[in-house]
């Protein structure tokens, strides 16, 4: 639709009835990925594998906030039967507003659902009466006032006069309007109380909650505590205090830093009108070390991540938010981006779907295997006729992929219960030679072979010093990890380690022979030593005693608890070798680091500036598209509008800029050069320019000045 006027009137253009179609999901990973012959079915597997994390991840959190939520509710059972003994000290406390300080840490992104979990149990178990505020919505106190009676009456209230005009105007509400007090909120409650026990004659009596008090109490929810006003906080505490005896109030403070913030907003006339009791949740570190515990080190998911992407997702989670959701969602990233761009994908699923689908791959598929680098590492070590079977032959190579396939699967079936038995053992160790979390011995094992480090060999030495009780307690331990699993190598290894630990046990009751010990053997050089006091016959000295140390017979003990070292190291030699070792471990293991971090790292500015230097980047068209770095004339105009600006200095004329920006767009719209209106300024020209640089002023590129009136400032670096 066109207009006669751009620079003097404002035009409505009404948006037609027609919805748009969205892209799907399915849509978006079908559309442009590589290997589109059986994009379907990854995109299959894909999802099944998003709603099982998805599934998996939410269970989780709902036991980790268990303990934590359980408490909650007894508290506000606590608190609603207080009110109804007669004693004095009950009596002292009903006079206070009950307030559960609830530290839930610094993960903000992740206290939603934390919240949303509470609200939901509280309405189930408690009381119907919750209502959840946030900062941002409650600016004033007629603001938080007006938010806490619309969530637990269900009805639209008015703050003044004005605004009930204004709401008589409009369409007729849902629910009638009602005065924003809390005197309001107090007879709707005792109406609301009364229906409940009253009920109909003859009928059981109706409540929303089962078993629950015959007075509920109404519980307000302050999600962010150290975002409210103090002022507004204090203003609105000093109002509920003077209803506490005619509603059972009661507040929830979601505090992320530290308990200490409610004495920092609240003064003391207003913090003892408050019953408090402290409740603190898990770290959300401890949130992510089960996470990774159960999400990523378990066989039970196919997908896997490797070393770099894992230490993206970790950097991202220490250094940035604390936020176990966002961490999540990087996983799910990683999933979608892998499916989309890796055509073998289609083998990342359970064992037995994957050897299904090794027998309907195509023969492009097939290449795309014998292109993958674990495979040619594979097939150098291989003889030369087998080498020209996997070559030329597709039956053989689907048969031989069935095999390395199988192959992949035992891998994952060991590594993560020799994983645990190396954490556990090193994990007691002093200065955690390989990390205290499971995480950092992970990362260690994806990276490299783990035992080839110094840290491991350290680690082993450390061993070598436990005491007998100690290294027991954690070979039984070890053993209860084994346990479950059910490769036969580990059964297997369980019956060795079961073994070990038994002759431990033997030793205490057989009679063994008194270690012998070191003084006889350097009685007569200490004799020695007292006699001579040559630095050369010291020297020598000291070395026989070193040796004779060493060479001293070793105690039954001491044998066993070497050869049950020896037994582990074997173990962790034969199966934590590193992911990138393995035949076809790129089907199964998302390794583009790069990408994760762009996605999730977002940098505005960087993002902006690659947009305007190369839309084609963004839009794919071909008219776009250039080889030497520079925009082309056809570009949209804010992009053209800021390449011109990058070849001006600090200040920039507008006439000139305007000029340049008119020839610019001649050019694009097929205009001889030679004729008198080529670059020429017209009304339409004009509006566009202002259009581009208003933009390129709210991106922040440029700013006005009072230096010229006809100038702007440049923002940016560089320039002539």
């Amino acid at each position: 639709m066109s207009t006669s006027s751009v620079s003097k009137g404002c035009f409505v253009f009404k948006p037609s009835a027609k919805k748009k179609k969205t892209l799907s999901l399915a849509d978006y990973f079908i559309h442009g990925c590589e290997g589109a012959e059986n994009s379907e079915k990854r995109f299959k597997l894909c999802q099944d594998l998003w709603d099982q994390i998805k599934t998996d991840t939410e269970v989780l959190q709902d036991e980790l906030n268990r303990n934590i939520l359980d408490s909650l509710l007894d508290f506000t059972r606590k608190c609603s039967t207080t009110r109804q003994h007669s004693d004095w000290a009950s009596q002292m406390r009903a006079s206070e507003i009950p307030t559960a300080a609830l530290v839930l840490g610094v993960n903000v992104p992740d206290h939603d659902m934390t919240f949303q979990s509470l609200s939901d149990l509280l309405q189930q178990s408690v009381t119907p009466h919750v209502a959840s505020v946030q900062a941002k919505e409650c600016g004033a106190l007629k603001h938080l006032m007006k938010r806490v009676l619309e969530r637990l009456m269900g009805k639209a209230v008015t703050v003044d006069d004005e605004e009930e005009e204004e709401a008589e105007q409009t369409s007729a509400p849902l629910h009638k309007s009602v005065h924003c007090s809390l005197s309001t909120l107090c007879d709707w409650y005792n109406t609301k109380t009364k229906k409940s026990n009253t009920g109909t004659p003859g009928k059981k009596r109706s409540s929303p909650v089962r078993d629950g008090p015959q007075q509920p109490p109404v519980v307000i929810i302050f999600k962010d505590l150290e975002a409210f006003n103090p002022r507004v906080l204090q203003d609105f505490i000093l109002i509920c205090s003077r209803y506490i005896e005619r509603l059972p109030l009661m507040f929830i403070f979601g505090i992320a830093t530290s308990p200490s913030t409610i004495q920092h907003m609240l003064p003391h006339s207003v913090s003892s009108l408050l019953c408090i009791e402290l409740f603190q949740s898990l770290s959300c570190t401890q949130h992510l070390a089960t996470v990774i515990d159960k999400l990523i080190l378990t066989k039970q998911f196919p997908f896997k991540l490797n070393g770099k992407v894992m230490q993206v997702l970790i950097s991202i989670f220490l250094y940035h938010d604390f936020s176990v959701r966002k961490f999540i969602k990087g996983i799910q990233l990683a999933l979608l981006e892998h499916f989309h761009s890796q055509p073998l994908s289609v083998l990342c699923c359970k064992k037995k779907d994957a050897l299904l689908n090794v027998m309907q791959l195509d023969h492009l598929d097939l290449e795309r295997i014998r292109d993958l680098l674990s495979f040619k590492r594979y097939l150098e070590k291989q003889e030369p006729q087998e080498q020209v079977d996997l070559l030329k032959d597709d039956t053989h190579l689907k048969e031989v992929c069935q095999k390395l396939i199988k192959d992949l699967h035992k891998y994952h079936k060991n590594y993560y219960p020799i994983l645990r038995c190396l954490h556990t053992l090193t994990s007691s160790l002093p200065r955690y030679p390989l990390g205290k979390q499971i995480r950092e011995l992970h990362l260690i094992c994806l990276e490299k072979n783990v035992w080839e480090s110094e840290d491991y060999q350290s680690a082993m030495k450390l061993l070598k010093m436990l005491a007998k009780d100690e290294l027991i307690a954690l070979l039984q331990r070890c053993a209860e990890i084994l346990q479950p699993a059910k490769s036969k190598k580990i059964k297997s290894a369980l019956v060795q380690l079961e073994d070990i630990i038994a002759k431990f046990k033997q030793l205490d009751t057989v009679a063994a022979e008194p270690p012998p010990t070191v003084e006889d053997s350097i009685t007569s050089p200490l004799k020695h030593l007292q006699k001579k006091t040559d630095l050369a016959q010291l020297q020598k000295t000291l070395l026989e005693m070193n040796e004779s140390r060493r060479s001293k017979k070793l105690s039954p003990f001491e044998v066993l608890r070497n050869e049950a070292l020896e037994f582990i190291d074997s173990l962790v030699k034969s199966h934590l070798s590193p992911p990138e070792s393995q035949i076809l471990n790129e089907v199964c293991y998302y390794a583009s680091s790069a990408t994760v971090r762009r996605h999730l790292n977002a940098t505005p500015r960087t993002s902006i500036q690659a947009a305007l230097n190369s839309p084609f980047y963004y839009l794919q068209n071909d008219r776009l598209k250039t080889e030497d770095g520079t925009v082309s004339n056809a570009a949209p105009d804010i992009c053209i509008v800021y390449k011109l600006h990058l070849e001006c200095g600090r200040l920039i004329n507008l006439y000139d800029w305007l000029e340049a920006y008119a020839t610019v767009v001649s050019a694009a719209e097929g205009n001889d050069p030679d004729s008198d209106n080529f670059g020429k300024v017209d009304e339409v020209k004009h509006a566009r320019f202002i259009r581009a640089v208003s933009e390129l002023e709210f991106l922040g590129f440029i700013k006005s000045t009072k230096q010229k009136t006809d100038h702007v400032a440049r923002l940016t670096w560089g320039g002539c």
